[in-house]
C-alpha cells in the first residue's frame, strides 16, 4: 500500500476541504507510528512499523483526525492535542472507515474477542450497573425513613454510610431516571447527570448502541450549545442567575440591617 492509495482511502472516509500531504518517512520508529504536523499540514507514517496494511490505516485514521480537528479550528492547533473532541473525531473516522470496508475492527472479527466480551459485559458492566442502581433504591427508602422519624437523610448519608454525598445523589438519580444497567455505572453517570429528557433518552441509546465516552460526550456538548443558542433558554438562564443573584443580595443585606440594629443598641 502507497501513498497515494492510503490518502486516497482518508478522503473516501471522510471528505476534507483542507488540503494536506501523507508521507511515508520509510523508518521505523520505537516512539510513535505516526505524527501529523499542523504548520506544514503533513501526515508521517513511519510506514516499517506495521506488520499489517490493516494498522497502518489505523495509524493513518488517528493522524488524519487530527488534521481533521486542526482543520475545525482554523487552521490552529490545540495546546492538548488528545481532547475529548479529537477522540470523538478519531472515533467517528474509525466508524466510517468499518462500514465502507477500508478497517477491519478486530475486536469484531475476532472469536477470541467476542467471548472475552460479553463476559465482561455481562458479569462486570452490567452487574456493577445493577448493584449500583439497586443502591439508589435503597437510598431512597432510606430518605423516606429520615422523613418518618424527621431526622436529616444528609446526616444519614455523611455519618452512618460514610459515604459522599455526590456519590448518593448520583445513584439516586439512575435509580429515579431508570438508567438502563447494560451501559456500566460510569456511562450511566453521564446518562443521570442530563436534567433534559430528550438529552438523556438520546445519550443512553447513543450508549447502547456501543457509541465511546467521549463520542458520547461530543454530541451533548454539541446538544448543549444549540440549546443556548436559543434566545428563549438563553434568557431564561439569565433570570435563574439573576434571581439567585438577588436572593444572596437580599440576604446579606439583611444581616446587614440587623448589625446595624445590634450597633446602635449597644451605643457602638
Amino acid at each position: 500500500m502507497d501513498q497515494a492509495t492510503v490518502k486516497k482511502l482518508l478522503l473516501d472516509t471522510e471528505e476534507c476541504d483542507v488540503e494536506f500531504e501523507l508521507i511515508f518517512s520509510g523508518k521505523e520508529s520505537k516512539k510513535v507510528n505516526g505524527l501529523y504536523k499542523p504548520v506544514a499540514r503533513e501526515i508521517i507514517i513511519h510506514n516499517r512499523n506495521f506488520k499489517s496494511d490493516n494498522q497502518l490505516i489505523y495509524t493513518a485514521l488517528h493522524e488524519y483526525a487530527h488534521h481533521l480537528r486542526c482543520s475545525a479550528m482554523g487552521g490552529l492547533s490545540s495546546p492538548r492535542s488528545h481532547t475529548a473532541e479529537f477522540w470523538a473525531t478519531f472515533h467517528r473516522l474509525l466508524e466510517k472507515a468499518e462500514e465502507k470496508g477500508i478497517y477491519e475492527n478486530s475486536f469484531k472479527s475476532l472469536p477470541e474477542f467476542d467471548a472475552l466480551t460479553d463476559r465482561i459485559k455481562k458479569s462486570y458492566l452490567y452487574e456493577n450497573g445493577r448493584i449500583m442502581k439497586e443502591f439508589g433504591k435503597l437510598l431512597f427508602e432510606a430518605q423516606e425513613l429520615c422523613k418518618k422519624h424527621d431526622v436529616r437523610f444528609e446526616d444519614y448519608v455523611d455519618r452512618i454510610l460514610c459515604l459522599d454525598r455526590t456519590t448518593a445523589k448520583t445513584v439516586m438519580k439512575i435509580y429515579g431516571y431508570n438508567v438502563n444497567p447494560s451501559m456500566g455505572y460510569d456511562n450511566m453517570k453521564v446518562v443521570a447527570s442530563l436534567a433534559n429528557d430528550d438529552t438523556r433518552e438520546m445519550v443512553e441509546a447513543d450508549f447502547l448502541q456501543g457509541k465511546s465516552p467521549d463520542t458520547v460526550k461530543a454530541a451533548i456538548k454539541a446538544v448543549k450549545k444549540d440549546q443556548d443558542d436559543n434566545p428563549a433558554d438563553r434568557l431564561k438562564k439569565e433570570k435563574k442567575r439573576l434571581e439567585k443573584t438577588i436572593a444572596q443580595l437580599e440576604a446579606r443585606l439583611k444581616q446587614v440591617d440587623e448589625k446595624l440594629v445590634d450597633l446602635a443598641e449597644s451605643g457602638d
